[in-house]
């Protein structure tokens, strides 16, 4: 995986992303369609959705425990902070060979920065809120929630898709 590579697709996602509006329906709609293709797949997720600083959603489908629900805190922590998604900031840290805390004041029981939460903006940029998704691999937790974004706003998958993991 090239960190660069990636972090070009994913601004790309975030820029491609945004809805017109978003609102707690759309909030509830979104966690449900997640849930529905995490179960449709026999993924072992849990899935949160908020809506600024309220949590609107979540799900734990079995396979999962409490430590998902704390990985998803941390992960939305890294959101809401940086308004961009936990991957990008994971990413871009990989780039540095740096980690969270030695970049910043996010101190590590706080602040994961992990694949899997992604920022809801507007169109005009203004993050409002996240959805976040913990259960798999990194990798496959942002991009499940890439592709559900995708298809709810009408977007084609494949171009925003990041490249498969290589050994």
């Amino acid at each position: 995986m090239n960190p660069k590579q990636d972090i070009e697709q994913i601004l790309l996602q975030e820029q491609r992303l945004r809805f017109p509006t978003i609102d707690f329906d759309t909030c509830w709609e979104l966690g449900v369609r997640l849930r529905e293709q995490a179960k449709a797949r026999d993924l072992p997720i849990a899935i949160g959705l908020q809506l600024n600083g309220q949590q609107i959603f979540f799900s734990a489908l079995p396979g999962t425990s409490a430590d998902n629900s704390e990985w998803m805190r941390r992960k939305l922590n890294v959101v809401q902070r940086f308004q961009c998604s936990s991957y990008l900031v994971q990413r871009q840290l990989t780039l540095k060979d740096t980690n969270l805390p030695d970049r910043s004041a996010a101190a590590h029981e706080d602040y994961a920065a992990a694949g899997g939460g992604f920022p809801l903006k507007l169109e005009n940029g203004l993050c409002v809120g996240g959805v976040v998704v913990s259960g798999l691999p990194q990798r496959q937790d942002h991009e499940l929630v890439v592709e559900v974004l995708s298809e709810w706003l009408g977007q084609d998958y494949s171009e925003l898709a990041l490249p498969p993991e290589t050994a």
